[in-house]
């Protein structure tokens, strides 16, 4: 699962919107192929440790996400020269994030203008 720590109490998680950790997958593999802990790992400094994944959520979704076409994976080697499974997206992946992302944008523009009309 993807969680969001509060920035006020950050032992405070909350789950985040269907298709967040998708989207975090895919900008992140956009970035640079990476392992399923480095994922993690790269997410979690990206965010400011706001956005942590737990590895039980996100080995199930790189499943989905290569059974979609969005990813395709080759065995690497990690940094501890253990043999792990590298991602990388695909062009369809791509798309799919572009889609995402607008559909995103989208949401969160709706939101604010919910809540500026409800503050005032």
């Amino acid at each position: 699962m993807l969680k969001f720590a509060q920035m006020a109490n950050k032992s405070e998680r909350r789950d985040l919107f269907p298709g967040a950790l998708e989207l975090m997958i895919l900008q992140s593999l956009r970035v640079k192929p990476m392992h399923g802990y480095a994922l993690v790992k790269y997410i979690q400094q990206v965010s400011d440790d706001l956005l942590q994944i737990e590895e039980g959520s996100l080995y199930p979704a790189l499943q989905r996400m290569l059974r979609q076409g969005w990813l395709e994976s080759e065995t690497g080697t990690s940094a501890k020269g253990r043999p792990t499974r590298i991602y990388r997206v695909t062009s369809a992946g791509l798309g799919h994030l572009e889609q995402e992302v607008s559909s995103f944008e989208k949401m969160t523009t709706g939101i604010s203008r919910v809540l500026a009309v409800a503050s005032t």
